[in-house]
C-alpha cells in the first residue's frame, strides 16, 4: 500500500509540491520566531496606550517565539522524513547477469 502511494505522489508531482510548501511554511513559521515578540510587544504597548494603564508585562517575551519555534521544528522535521521517504532510494546492489552461453 505504502509503495503505491509513494509511486503516486512521486509521478504526480502532488509530493514535491506538498513538500515545497512544508518547507515554505516551516521557514515562514522559522521567520515568525523573531518577529511574534516584536509584534506582540507592540500590540500589547498600544493596548495598554488605549486604556491608560502601564503595562503589565513590557519587553519582549520569550514565550511569544517559542510556539512558533516549536512550529518550524515540527514542519521541518516533518518535511525532511518525507523528501527521505519520498526521492532518497537506499543504494540497491547490482545483480550480474550471466554471459550467454558459446562466448
Amino acid at each position: 500500500m505504502f509503495k503505491e502511494l509513494k509511486k503516486t505522489l512521486v509521478e504526480s508531482y502532488v509530493g514535491a509540491i506538498g513538500l515545497g510548501w512544508l518547507f515554505a511554511q516551516g521557514i515562514l513559521h522559522f521567520a515568525f520566531v523573531f518577529t511574534g515578540p516584536l509584534a506582540g510587544w507592540m500590540s500589547r504597548s498600544e493596548y495598554f496606550g488605549l486604556t491608560g494603564r502601564a503595562s503589565a508585562s513590557p519587553g519582549f517575551l520569550l514565550k511569544d517565539a517559542v510556539l512558533e519555534l516549536a512550529r518550524s521544528a515540527s514542519l521541518l522535521l516533518l518535511g525532511y522524513v518525507l523528501l527521505r521517504w519520498l526521492y532518497f532510494k537506499p543504494l540497491e546492489k547490482e545483480i550480474p547477469t550471466p554471459a550467454p552461453n558459446g562466448c
